[in-house]
């Protein structure tokens, strides 16, 4: 019988956590000097799930301000390793996300998905989320044209 993952999130002196990642759970390699900036910056957050001392499974989430509106947490990305899907890691971790949004003063926590990505949004819609009609834009800044 396997041990449950630990969930947590990690801070600045955590880097070295993310050299050890199972495959598919983040979309490219994890490079080291992004990680550093990432996780010295307190509006950032990362989540992960530890299976021993090997990453598998993470969410991202940044926390703003605007000046019209009360803090908000944007998650980014859930990433949870092909293995262990579907055993309630994402759950936990977009649970965790949002403690840290309440604890935050975070008036709202939200995020955007592909319409066909129906794992996401049926774990989207089990731990709450409620889903809008929305228009996704995207600019490519490092298009030379």
């Amino acid at each position: 019988m396997s041990m449950a993952p630990t969930i947590r999130f990690l801070g600045p002196a955590d880097a070295a956590i993310l050299a050890n990642v199972a495959p598919e759970v983040f979309d490219n390699e994890v490079d080291p000097r992004w990680t550093a900036e990432f996780l010295a910056d307190p509006r950032h957050h990362i989540a992960v799930a530890l299976a021993g001392e090997q990453v598998i499974g993470m969410a991202t989430a940044v926390h703003y301000l605007h000046p019209d509106k009360g803090p908000e947490l944007w998650i980014n990305e859930v990433g949870v390793a092909p293995a262990f899907r579907n055993q309630g890691i994402g759950k936990q971790l977009i649970a965790l996300l949002l403690s840290r949004g309440r604890a935050l003063g975070c008036t709202e926590a939200w995020l955007g998905t592909e319409e066909s990505n129906i794992a996401a949004r049926r774990l989207y819609a089990a731990v709450g989320g409620v889903e809008e009609t929305m228009v996704y834009i995207t600019f490519e800044l490092d298009d030379q044209a």
